[in-house]
């Protein structure tokens, strides 16, 4: 299922279609079957048009990130905090020598900071690799170096390497860290991430507080029209992505919900 989910979601990307329509088009150029070609062309400049212009991946990602509220204040108390993976380049690093994020890198600042604000919270990094072919290059290589620089006590740190996925970053965390029944854990993610993240943690057996970051959306452009082809084409990827991850997730039982709702709990203060 992990190979099956990382050809499937090549086959989502609307980068991938769009270049196999003009490699199609343009070849049935030099055919009998000029008229197709062209109406092939035709049809993929329009839905470049589209979606360079008018916000589809900005819905479908504010959907995503409205689903839980930012998380303004949190318990006196908290018994462990998790980040996940996906905000770090483990290639990089490793070729570098310096601790490599990308742009999702306030999971990464964020834990550091409720690090500092909950001394008395157990910290874990989750995260392997969701490499195709480098399953020895972890990613937990650059978070034991990051958070080392930004002066965390990384001997005090879980970190589980293992996981390549999301629903492995719930599973194998849980079966690592042994949360107890009532105790508070903070999950930290992307917001657009959030939903599935709640879903896989709940299925596995704990239900942590929603702390998302990372937000790429803000309410007020939901309707903005615009002219970044690449932003256009990156957001719509990204709302998909989600999305049909959303539905895979519920099918395949690593989900408890197809769509993951907030949960009240005591002594959290959500930005409504």
């Amino acid at each position: 299922m992990f190979v099956f989910s990382k050809l499937f979601s090549i086959v989502i990307n609307p980068g991938f279609w769009i270049l196999a329509l003009l490699v199609l088009g343009t070849a049935l150029l030099w055919t009998r079957r000029q008229r197709l070609g062209r109406r092939l062309l035709a049809a993929t400049v329009t839905m470049m048009v589209l979606v360079t212009v008018l916000p589809f991946g900005q819905l479908l990602n504010e959907l995503l990130e409205d689903r839980f509220p930012t998380v303004r204040s949190l318990p006196a108390h908290v018994d462990g905090i998790v980040v996940l993976g996906g905000a770090v380049d483990q290639f990089t690093t490793r070729y570098r020598g310096q601790a490599s994020l990308n742009d999702a890198a306030e999971r990464m600042t964020e834990f550091v900071a409720l690090a500092r604000r909950h001394p008395e919270a157990r910290l874990v990094y989750t995260g392997g690799s969701g490499s195709l072919y480098h399953q020895d290059i972890k990613e937990t290589e650059v978070a034991r170096l990051f958070f080392a620089e930004m002066g965390l006590d990384v001997s005090h740190i879980v970190f589980e390497g293992e996981s390549r996925n999301t629903w492995e970053n719930a599973l194998f965390t849980y079966r690592l860290v042994k949360p107890r029944k009532g105790e508070i854990w903070v999950l930290i993610t992307s917001a657009q991430h959030m939903p599935r993240s709640v879903g896989a943690f709940r299925q596995a057996g704990w239900d942590p507080l929603p702390y998302p970051v990372d937000y790429r959306t803000s309410g007020w452009s939901r309707f903005r029209i615009g002219l970044d082809m690449m932003s256009g084409f990156e957001n719509l990827w990204l709302g998909l992505h989600e999305w049909v991850g959303l539905v895979a997730y519920r099918w395949l039982g690593h989900s408890d919900a197809l769509f993951p709702a907030p949960r009240p709990l005591p002594g959290a203060t959500p930005d409504h």
